[in-house]
């Protein structure tokens, strides 16, 4: 009789303390296993896939090594950190990543003790750790910090603003490049594996020490002369010129899959008194499954798949994206005039402008991951007679406001800012939300704030961003599929600041921005059947708003409401603020606003959040009834307190 099956490793470890409690022998068993789990669950959620089977390895060996939750593991994005929560205690939960009620899919404070600091936008990893470590410098404590960045992280200038300050940590502070493109070092061997564990070992780093203090008591000359020798043989020889320069003792490369090299190497480290110390390690996307290690960019965020065809999902056909229509409508602007020009952060198909780029490989910039960049280039190419789009989600626009306020807005420069992803995005959760955009532009002096309320719309705007010379203009639109509205073959050029009746009637008015037009005119077919003749106007225009209009639907109508996709202090406030100045409110005006509300909305269907944020059709209703003092048939209750 044949021996029952072993007990799965994984299945014996709920949290770091029993990682530890395994043999050195034991990992790589470990490691299999929990890749084959990460693979399993996220083929059943959908979700952020290559980059965490990138990190299995790594993840493994951090949590071996030092004693999180004392020793704070911090990961940049959180792309990369389903396996983390795997192993620490929510692998019970791992198949609801993404979901209503579910685990987000980056790391969040509120989930665990494991999660010292949230993350879903890229770079801010060793800013953070550099906090806890100091803090801990201050208090005495002993615990680690340890920053998990990506290279692609580290094309944003925050992660050298950090490191510019990390030698205040000491050795408390562990910053692990994982350089997954291979863009900053050769392919790692033995050579290079063997000396990152030499250089990052107690004797090495005691000899490197007492060198240091007898050339200190050299001539100034031969202390500088010693110094800079070290520096640039190290350099040499590892590749870790820039992050010494930085303060930083440089550790690498080493391959990030061989646990036999990053198991010694992280206790080195770990145990070393100088610091803070760079460990470069080497890892490869997608590693283990081989659908995501043959195309690294599909299988970055993916739908639910068959783990073993890897084959994705596909959506059901339906109306082109948001997204989609945005590019071809860019294309064909940028066939009709030469100046125009689109600027991505690191967003390229997120954005559609790698459609662009196909087409315009000369006027399409990707800046990487920096914002601040990417907007200021932009004001740049306006001042000298482009015409740029910078296509950027609204979520990451927030990373360059000051650059949107100083280098755009006040020198008053024509860059136009086509914002994807605005409103509630589903899966992605508070962090990917594009709650702000229209309350942190439209009280910009010079700015023009459209949102488009369908695809064609979408298609108009566009068009009237690329003809418009006077200031900076901005388009928000959804993440998702359109209506299903037939496009415009020739775009139309709006007037600044004019909307438009989409029905009248005579009681009630309905002021729309955006995409919700389509709960609006549902709402008032509703209440059009109960008796209250409804108007539903789009208003296109946040800023500058469409002051005729409003003043006429506010006075001929007997209560309005307002709603958009966006937080407090957009379209509703400004609404709110004009009929204030005019005088409008004093003449017993019943206006109500309908917005986002003064929450974080944790991810669900896009359906869901919308409906939980109450504006769907059925709470246009009940907003308006309320204000009539109607009950639900229509009767009136009693007038107006």
């Amino acid at each position: 009789m044949s021996d029952s099956p072993a007990t799965p490793l994984l299945d014996t470890v709920a949290t770091p303390a029993d990682l530890r409690t395994l043999k050195p022998a034991q990992l790589r068993q470990l490691a299999d296993e929990l890749r084959a789990e990460t693979i399993s669950a996220v083929g059943t959620t959908g979700g952020h896939l290559g980059s965490g089977l990138g990190v299995v390895e790594l993840t493994t060996a951090i949590h071996y090594v030092f004693n999180t939750p004392d020793d704070r593991l911090i990961w940049d994005v959180g792309h990369q950190c389903y396996p983390h929560k795997i192993l620490t205690g929510r692998r019970d939960r791992i198949r609801t990543l993404r979901m209503g009620g579910g685990l987000s899919g980056f790391t969040k404070r509120s989930e665990s003790e494991f999660d010292p600091f949230g993350a879903a936008h890229s770079s801010t990893s060793i800013s953070a750790a550099l906090g806890f470590a100091v803090a801990n410098k201050l208090a005495d404590k002993p615990g680690k910090a340890i920053a998990v960045i990506g290279d692609g992280a580290m094309s944003a200038g925050m992660a050298y603003e950090a490191m510019n300050n990390a030698e205040q940590a000491g050795n408390r502070l562990v910053v692990i490049l994982n350089d997954n493109d291979m863009s900053i070092a050769p392919p790692v061997g033995g050579l290079s594996a063997y000396l990152s564990r030499i250089v990052s070992s107690r004797e090495f780093l005691g000899l490197r020490d007492l060198a240091r203090r007898v050339a200190r008591r050299l001539p100034r000359p031969l202390h500088a002369a010693a110094r800079k020798t070290d520096e640039f043989a190290r350099g040499m020889a590892m590749g870790g010129t820039l992050f010494e320069e930085l303060g930083f003792y440089y550790v690498g490369p080493i391959d990030g899959h061989n646990l036999d090299q990053l198991i010694p190497v992280l206790e080195n480290v770990r145990d070393a008194e100088e610091g803070p110390i760079l460990v470069h390690v080497v890892t490869q996307k997608g590693k283990g499954y081989a659908p995501a290690e043959a195309a690294a960019d599909k299988y970055h965020g993916v739908q639910k798949f068959d783990v073993i065809t890897g084959a994705q999902a596909k959506a059901p056909p339906g109306p082109p994206s948001y997204t989609g229509v945005f590019a071809k409508a860019l294309i064909a602007e940028a066939e009709r005039d030469a100046t125009i020009c689109a600027i991505t952060a690191a967003m390229p198909s997120g954005t559609g402008l790698d459609k662009f780029e196909q087409m315009f490989p000369d006027r399409a910039f990707d800046v990487g991951i920096a914002e601040q960049h990417a907007v200021t280039f932009a004001a740049g190419l306006a001042a000298q007679g482009m015409r740029p789009f910078c296509a950027i989600y609204s979520t990451f626009l927030q990373r360059a406001y000051d650059q949107v306020v100083h280098d755009v807005a006040i020198q008053n420069l024509p860059v136009r800012f086509a914002i994807d992803r605005a409103g509630l995005v589903g899966a992605d959760g508070s962090t990917h939300a594009g709650s702000f955009d229209v309350t942190y532009l439209a009280t910009l002096p010079n700015f023009v704030v459209m949102a488009a309320a369908d695809e064609a719309e979408l298609v108009h705007m566009v068009h009237t961003c690329a003809v418009h010379d006077s200031g900076p203009i901005a388009v928000r639109y959804p993440r998702g599929n359109g209506t299903g509205v037939a496009l415009p073959v020739t775009p139309e050029r709006l007037e600044i600041g004019k909307g438009r009746i989409m029905r009248q009637g005579k009681k009630v008015a309905i002021l729309s921005l955006g995409t919700r037009l389509e709960e609006a005119l549902k709402a008032a077919d509703q209440l059009d059947a109960m008796g209250l003749s409804t108007t539903v106007a789009d208003l296109r225009f946040a800023k500058p708003l469409d002051e005729a209009l409003i003043r006429k639907l506010l006075t001929t109508h007997e209560v309005a409401v307002t709603i958009e996709e966006g937080a407090i202090g957009g379209l509703g406030a400004h609404v709110l603020t004009y009929a204030s100045d005019s005088g409008l409110i004093d003449a017993g005006l019943k206006l109500r606003t309908m917005r986002l509300p003064d929450v974080f909305q944790d991810q669900d269907k896009p359906e869901v959040q919308y409906d939980e944020a109450g504006l769907n059709a059925p709470q246009v209703i009940d907003t308006v009834l309320k204000a009539l003092r109607h009950n639900s048939s229509g009767v009136i209750e009693g007038a107006r307190a």
